[in-house]
């Protein structure tokens, strides 16, 4: 059985951070680690884990703090959409010399691109490659499950007036990449409560 699990490790940002695990593989993956923390770390090892992969659904510095620190004690491959990858290493592209700290940058393993798959024990997580947040934001599609990243949010949508940002291309992004999804998949988002694909639908003013 797949398991999702929020995790806020940078508070003043409201980030989520996902552990997405399978019970029977004991397979997983985080996402968005947005600062070190011991408390995940300690949950990943209570649990057994066996990570395959951090993935980044966006290189914006509130996504990736953590990522050199997990990286390093997870002994995992780093992944990011190959148009984001610059990001992870220069503090202007991401955004993090404007948060009021430093950050330890450590470079990509694994540069993703859409329809890229990941196996976890007998699932299967898709890359969705859904610009317009950054130019290599991206979506991660498993089961009945959707984990957002920056692009959709319950009732919103990610901001555009970063660098590299387009609002017509995240719209275009989510219809015609995430409205095509059936209306039950849960949408899991990269910042505040999850939401599912036919709310969006129906409500998502942004979006009507």
């Amino acid at each position: 059985m797949l398991h999702i699990e929020p995790f806020i490790l940078l508070r003043d940002y409201g980030t989520n951070t996902w552990l997405l695990y399978d019970d029977v593989s004991l397979e997983g993956i985080v996402v968005d680690p947005a600062a070190p923390s011991e408390v995940l770390l300690e949950r990943i090892k209570d649990l057994g884990l066996k990570i395959k992969m951090i993935i980044n659904t966006h290189g914006h510095g509130d996504h990736i703090g953590g990522n050199a620190f997990f990286a390093e004690r997870l002994n995992a491959p780093l992944a990011i959409h190959k148009d984001d990858a610059a990001m992870l290493t220069d503090n202007h592209k991401n955004l993090s010399v404007y948060m009021g700290g430093t950050m330890k940058n450590k470079a990509a393993d694994v540069l993703l691109e859409d329809g890229y798959t990941l196996k976890l024990g007998e699932y299967e997580l898709k890359v969705i490659h859904t610009p317009g947040h950054t130019p290599g934001g991206i979506c991660l599609y498993i089961e009945k499950y959707l984990i957002s990243g920056d692009t959709l949010f319950e009732l919103s949508i990610g901001r555009t007036d970063f660098p590299g940002g387009s609002h017509a291309g995240l719209i275009r992004s989510i219809r015609e990449k995430l409205f095509v999804l059936p209306d039950d998949v849960i949408v899991f988002p990269g910042h505040g409560p999850q939401t599912t694909i036919g709310l969006e639908k129906s409500n998502n003013p942004f979006l009507r």
